[in-house]
């Protein structure tokens, strides 16, 4: 049977040349792309077939475009890599809604981890912004949508103790994907307090150095917001 070859679009073979140069590190990042007008006659293209292969790498994360000026090579960071799968992962949750237990169970067993890891090396420095976390956190419990906020402030600043950049950005980004659940949770009943309450438990581990403790203190918190997350029937 015969395998016919597929036609590629001239901005495609762009982009990877492109993306050759910047792999090689002949672009580095926060340097700026030629100009189109230097591209087009590069690659012996139209404008169409650069500004389409712009907008890819734009899309990928991997160049950042602004008006009026060259497209600049992205300085990479975990939180903006992250950030790139963002929507893709929302809108998984609202077609397939059962992925969310999927996403309980990965944040359960990610956080459980680094609170066990907070407790081993968290200096003094450390605790007092955690607390310092805590005490923002209490006094947002006016309104919901800053009391997320610092819910989700306080469990980075847990992530970041265990020194490794990445860890803040994924607590951030289950954060961000599940907001709408975190919103009906918060809601219920007497949840804020049982919040703070289940916050300082993990805290007090933490500066106690009981890795341990800790870890059972964060896997009870977010069981209990699974469990009531049930319970409200959502």
């Amino acid at each position: 049977m015969a395998e016919h070859i597929q036609r590629r679009k001239l901005y495609q073979e762009v982009l990877d040349r492109l993306m050759a140069r910047i792999a090689s590190g002949e672009i580095a990042p926060g340097e700026p792309l030629p100009s189109e007008r230097e591209l087009m006659a590069f690659y012996g293209v139209g404008r169409v077939a650069v500004r389409e292969a712009l907008q890819e790498l734009a899309r990928s994360g991997i160049v950042e475009i602004s008006h009026g000026e060259r497209a600049k090579v992205v300085v990479p960071t975990a939180q903006l890599l992250i950030a790139q799968i963002a929507e893709g992962a929302r809108h998984l949750l609202r077609i397939q809604p059962e992925t969310l237990e999927h996403l309980k169970e990965a944040r359960l067993f990610l956080e459980v981890s680094m609170v066990r890891q907070a407790a081993e090396k968290a200096t003094p420095q450390d605790v007092q912004r955690l607390r310092e976390r805590l005490a923002a956190h209490q006094d947002s419990l006016s309104t919901l949508d800053q009391f997320l906020k610092r819910d989700m402030e306080f469990h980075r600043e847990i992530a970041r103790i265990g020194g490794n950049p990445i860890y803040p950005a994924i607590v951030e980004a289950l954060f961000g994907w599940a907001s709408e659940y975190y919103h009906h949770i918060v809601r219920a009943p007497g949840a804020e307090s049982l919040t703070l309450a289940e916050h300082q438990r993990i805290v007090d581990a933490i500066d106690q150095g009981d890795a341990e403790g800790a870890a059972q203190a964060m896997s009870a918190h977010l069981t209990r917001a699974s469990d009531l997350y049930r319970q409200v029937g959502l």
